[in-house]
């Protein structure tokens, strides 16, 4: 990425998110104290995931000549206690499971092209993100007082 993103809150949890010439919104729900004016950060991650595998399987399709025509996916996500996942490294007491249903529109698409789609949404940068190992180089700035 080789231009930040700027988030900043404004005044309650109202959120704005620009990124280049792009703005957009993050809030919380009214039972969490927001003014549920735009989708959770929790709903901006998921819709982060789905956008980043239907574009790449938009574009791996296009790139093949198979005739995908739209991608559709649903995500939910779910925190389950850690008891759950014995087998999961860390001590965190939850794990979060990411429910996806895939729905790939091509009538004229046959069984391999769907299974060799569907692997490639895998590896798209978002999911290699939020599924491998990340280090985060946190620096805490002195607050400035808007003009």
């Amino acid at each position: 990425m080789s231009h930040p993103t700027k988030i900043r809150t404004h005044g309650g949890y109202h959120t704005s998110i620009t990124s280049r010439h792009h703005t957009t919104h993050a809030d919380a729900p009214i039972d969490d104290g927001g003014t549920d004016t735009a989708v959770t950060p929790e709903e901006m991650l998921l819709g982060a995931l789905g956008a980043c595998a239907a574009i790449t399987a938009k574009m791996y399709a296009k790139r093949k000549n198979w005739p995908l025509v739209d991608v559709e996916i649903e995500l939910d996500l779910v925190r389950k206690p850690r008891e759950e996942y014995p087998d999961i490294p860390g001590d965190n007491p939850y794990v979060h499971e990411v429910i996806e249903k895939v729905t790939l529109i091509g009538p004229d698409l046959d069984d391999d092209q769907r299974a060799r789609i569907h692997d490639i949404m895998k590896r798209c940068p978002v999911r290699r993100v939020v599924t491998g190992p990340v280090v985060i180089l946190e620096e805490l700035m002195a607050a400035q007082l808007d003009d």
